[in-house]
């Protein structure tokens, strides 16, 4: 078990409407210095097929949230974690969710996987009030859920983008 800190920055820009929102880093990302950067981690290519759109470097990664107008961030600001396990994550300290909001025009928020969605129901939607949507975790650990299940789940988001409801 080690302390581990988010060592890098959110992405958003004050046209940001919907928040996605993981739990912490993996190590591949936090080594790779973005999010979801382990090599079979599916997130990328989720979006990648939902918006048909090719996101291979993170250039085109961040261009393509900016531009549809997602924010991207994790709720741990700092925690123990055993590698990149969720499940051993204790002693939290998140992320300041409410001063991004306030920066941003985000009526959405969407958490990647059960941890996630655990820490921002626990210790953020207090503060918040806007009640997370949840996604299944696009992590290489998550096999129990098929690539199709989870492609369908992550439409949402592009739901809604389109309608804004």
């Amino acid at each position: 078990m080690s302390k581990v800190f988010h060592t890098f920055s959110p992405i958003f820009d004050e046209n940001s409407e919907i928040l996605i929102l993981g739990s912490m880093p993996s190590v591949a990302s936090r080594e790779n210095g973005f999010y979801y950067g382990h090599p079979r981690n599916r997130f990328w290519k989720i979006l990648s097929d939902i918006y048909c759109v090719d996101l291979t470097t993170k250039e085109d990664r961040v261009a393509f949230l900016h531009k549809k107008h997602i924010a991207l961030w994790d709720v741990i600001a700092s925690c123990d974690i055993e590698g990149s396990r969720d499940h051993t994550i204790c002693n939290v300290v998140c992320n300041d969710i409410c001063g991004l909001l306030k920066k941003t025009k985000i009526k959405f928020i969407f958490s990647t996987g059960k941890k996630a969605t655990l820490l921002y129901n626990r210790y953020i939607y207090p503060q918040t009030k806007i009640k997370t949507i949840y996604l299944p975790s696009s992590s290489p650990a998550n096999q129990s859920i098929k690539y199709e299940e989870i492609l369908e789940s992550y439409q949402q988001l592009k739901i809604c983008s389109i309608k804004k409801i």
